[in-house]
């Protein structure tokens, strides 16, 4: 499975990238592979304010559906539109084209709480 270097995880396969001032989220390679073809995703609002372990949404797939969770205390400030279209990016470019939500964080301390990459290749196995 593919990961992002650059990311920090979550053992419900979320990655989570910070830029700038903001965190981007999507879900895995691992998950995108394991929940295999994506069909729908639904996300939350633009100004929805959401704590660490919220579910912030749900990815749908021809095999099951799953709950997206917050990987920390946030405001959305943006939600991947295209994702309403094109859900298939989920599965084509987990950590590229097809991120979720970008959001800024209310206690930036938290991210020292995600997993590193070696920590969640463990999870993986």
């Amino acid at each position: 499975m593919n990961v992002d270097k650059n990311a920090k995880y979550q053992e419900s396969h979320e990655w989570s990238r910070q830029e700038g001032d903001l965190i981007v989220c999507g879900i895995t390679d691992f998950a995108q592979d394991s929940l295999s073809d994506v069909v729908y995703v639904e996300l939350p609002s633009v100004g929805d304010t959401l704590k660490k372990g919220d579910i912030f949404g749900v990815v749908e797939s021809v095999k099951a559906a799953s709950d997206l969770n917050m990987s920390m205390d946030g405001e959305i400030v943006e939600i991947n539109e295209a994702l309403d279209d094109e859900p298939e990016l989920v599965n084509s470019d987990p950590f590229g084209a097809g991120w979720m939500i970008k959001f800024k964080p209310a206690d930036p301390s938290e991210w020292d709480s995600l997993l590193s990459v070696d920590a969640y290749e463990k999870v993986m196995e």
